[in-house]
């Protein structure tokens, strides 16, 4: 049996060609124009049955929310096919496992997932899924295979590492083949992490796409365009066909195929700034105005098209948590769902209308918190706790640049903070993205207004393939600091992915010393900024 003690690094060629030997060579055909518009096929070797019968190979696989022995395996085709995993600890698939899973159909876009399960701990799990057609069962799609890796149960331990980053698609740079796509996915998936968070802005389901935009340099910039990105995204068939754009690139799709993630969401899969009574005026692009209704339409397809686990008494939910082995466990935020309006955040008291996190999802985190054994609590933020940002006059995050006292949405926060404090909770870090550059910050309560928590470290992000931006100005109610900022002085708003200003971050546990290493990478994978920060007993 293949076990977790091979180099990662040595096992990246490995998977990059199980990557893409399944997966074809994607090609648009322009003579399908009804229905959805432009459509997909997968150019395969020539079979007895007609290639136009086989169900579509083209979108590659995805897995995620890889806890203890289960394992998430998504894909998508093209019609109604039954979607079939098989696994095994081995690359050739020696003594492989089986599993019949559900039909893909129209209901889900042709999207389906199956929740492996009694999987083997410390392994590398190779798999490979198809699609078999129901309209002639004796076709089937071509094999995509894929990869992921499960946790150890018990020592010697190995390292384990965690990568993310944020912000897919925005500010109108979509995929321009001639500049290699979205490039940044191919440099994180070099590194070889065990898992991938995406903290939100999986999509800007609200930035159209136009085919050219001009760079500074005089350069033009050229995008793939197609029907549901040439428009904000309104129905459930322009947000899922946004989430489709993404896996039109190569460098996605590979890296999809290479390691399992754990996915959350923020503003941009239903619009900018959004909150759940907003209703648009008059003047937006908008022909629909409830935003409770994009957003239930928004949240539908962000369920189908990624790789994670509904939650079975709430399939809707977001928030979660997954724990990666004796090491690390990761719990994702739902900064969206439950917030109050954006105002100007001077709340005394806690309440609906302060609400960023609510009461639910806090009281389910203090739970989970207090009950993990995991050496390490990383928990994903979509939006960051200290950086100012504002939403007009109103605010749209957490801080409200007031340093003083913990109002509004911080009120939450404070309370989260200080019951880490007094239940002595060690070793928690924050990860996030948002605000499209990539710092880290150090919270400490000897400079802070609201002292009763113990010092913490977040590391922010971003963007993986859009706009670059920053920085924000840091609300001291916590007493945040900049140790490291990856952004040069003085630049210029919405720098595109060709100058290079894209950037993930990689959280790494030692499986002996239990100490963290964070690493902040920029587009050409170095490594910006690099911190050790000791296991706390």
């Amino acid at each position: 049996m293949g076990t977790l003690r091979k180099s990662r690094r040595a096992f990246l060629r490995q998977a990059a060609a199980l990557a893409t030997s399944g997966a074809g060579t994607l090609v648009v055909s322009h003579s399908v124009a009804r229905g959805e518009g432009r459509r997909l096929f997968a150019q395969a070797p020539a079979i007895v049955t007609p290639e136009r019968a086989r169900p579509s190979s083209a979108f590659g696989v995805a897995s995620g929310d890889v806890d203890v022995d289960r394992a998430i395996v998504w894909s998508r085709t093209d019609r109604a096919a039954r979607l079939i995993v098989e696994y095994s600890t081995t690359e050739s698939f020696k003594d492989a496992r089986r599993i019949v899973g559900p039909a893909a159909l129209e209901s889900s876009d042709f999207t389906a997932r199956v929740d492996l399960s009694g999987l083997p701990p410390g392994q590398r799990i190779f798999y490979r899924a198809t699609f078999q057609s129901l309209h002639d069962l004796r076709v089937s799609s071509e094999p995509m295979t894929g990869t992921f890796t499960t946790p150890q149960a018990r020592g010697p331990l190995h390292e384990v590492a965690i990568a993310w980053s944020a912000d897919t698609v925005g500010q109108g740079w979509g995929i321009n083949a001639e500049m290699g796509g979205m490039r940044l996915y191919e440099t994180m998936r070099k590194v070889g992490a065990d898992v991938f968070i995406h903290t939100g802005d999986t999509i800007y389901a609200d930035g159209p796409l136009v085919s050219e935009v001009k760079l500074d340099d005089g350069r033009i910039w050229r995008n793939l365009v197609t029907p549901e990105k040439s428009k904000v995204a309104e129905s459930l068939a322009e947000f899922r066909g946004n989430h489709r754009y993404n896996l039109l690139d190569d460098n996605v799709r590979r890296f999809n195929a290479s390691l399992s993630q754990f996915v959350i969401w923020d503003d941009h899969e239903v619009l900018n700034n959004w909150y759940p009574t907003e209703v648009l005026a008059g003047d937006s692009p908008y022909t629909e105005r409830s935003v409770a209704l994009l957003a239930a339409r928004a949240k539908r397809a962000f369920m189908e098209y990624t790789p994670g686990r509904p939650d079975p008494t709430d399939p809707e939910r977001v928030y979660r948590a997954c724990r990666f082995g004796p090491l690390v466990e990761i719990f994702g935020f739902d900064m969206r769902t439950y917030r109050g309006p954006n105002t100007a955040n001077r709340q005394t008291t806690l309440s609906d209308e302060s609400a960023i996190l609510g009461s639910a999802q806090l009281d389910w985190l203090k739970q989970r918190l207090q009950t993990s054994t995991a050496a390490w609590k990383i928990i994903a933020s979509d939006m960051p706790l200290g950086l100012v940002v504002p939403d007009g006059p109103l605010f749209e995050a957490v801080a409200n640049g007031d340093d003083g006292p913990a109002l509004g949405r911080e009120l939450e926060i404070a309370a989260l903070l200080k019951f880490i404090r007094d239940r002595r909770i060690r070793n928690v870090v924050f990860v996030t993205g948002d605000v499209h550059y990539c710092a880290a910050h150090h919270y400490d309560p000897s400079r802070a207004s609201f002292t009763e928590f113990r010092p913490f470290w977040e590391f922010v992000a971003g963007p993986a393939h859009a706009g670059t931006f920053g920085p924000a100005r840091l609300d001291k109610t916590f007493g945040p600091e900049v140790r490291f900022l990856g952004i040069p002085p003085g630049m210029k708003p919405n720098r595109p992915p060709s100058e290079g200003l894209q950037f993930f971050g990689t959280l790494t546990v030692d499986g002996r010393t239990r100490a963290l290493t964070a690493k902040l990478f920029n587009l050409a994978g170095d490594t910006l900024y690099s911190v050790e920060l000791p296991h706390e007993r």
